[in-house]
């Protein structure tokens, strides 16, 4: 059977290479069910200034840091705890999606990581309100996901999600603690949960393997 094949969305400060590299052992761990197509976000941010200390970029060494959207609108910055009244970069950041669904597809599934999740959600929803021809994904993967705090994103939250999902969180996050990963399991309508004792990052462990291939094969 071919693998499947899942489009992979990055988190805040990544991009499609420090994601690809950072999800390594994944991609051992699946490799005969899965083949994961990484996307980078059309946004750059701006480096923390913080990082100015003669060590380089502090995220992972990420040198070229992508966002798909920031809540804060004239920073050109993002916090997942931040409220907001609306959001920056969401449409250039879907424009991209629907690209590399037209060019790299068609994709079985979607997988997100922390905003890079949070995106998926918000992409899961638009796919079943009919608002994105283009998007067919049969299943999601949303890792230290949440539900965006940003008011103009609340129409996304509306009816619980049909689309098969499974939600992966850290119990020691720090960055997304897994009180806001809990959050958004209400969207969807039966959300599989895959918790794991670590922090902010996907997990790959053996432990893990069963939980993935067994919501993997129903596809």
């Amino acid at each position: 059977m071919a693998p499947l094949r899942v489009l992979c969305i990055h988190g805040y400060r990544q991009n499609g290479n420090s994601f690809r590299e950072k999800t390594g052992a994944l991609r051992k761990l699946l490799k005969k069910q899965v083949e994961l197509v990484y996307l980078s976000a059309p946004h750059s941010v701006q480096q923390a200034p913080d990082k100015e200390n003669g060590s380089g970029p502090g995220a992972g060494d990420d040198e070229d840091q992508r966002g798909w959207w920031f809540s804060d609108v004239q920073a050109r910055s993002f916090s997942a705890q931040q409220q907001c009244e609306e959001s920056l970069g969401l449409d250039e950041s879907l424009t991209t999606v629907r690209e590399a669904v037209k060019v790299q597809g068609p994709f079985d599934g979607i997988l997100g990581f922390s905003q890079g999740a949070a995106f998926v959600a918000m992409v899961c929803s638009l796919q079943e309100q009919k608002l994105e021809p283009e998007f067919n994904f049969r299943f999601a993967i949303l890792v230290a996901g949440f539900r965006s705090a940003c008011k103009e994103h609340q129409t996304f939250y509306g009816t619980p999600l049909l689309i098969p999902s499974l939600h992966v969180f850290g119990l020691e996050d720090r960055v997304i603690p897994d009180n806001m990963s809990r959050e958004l399991l209400p969207s969807f309508q039966d959300p599989q949960v895959l918790t794991h004792p670590g922090g902010h990052f996907v997990p790959a462990a053996s432990a893990h393997r069963q939980t993935y291939q067994e919501f993997l094969k129903k596809f």
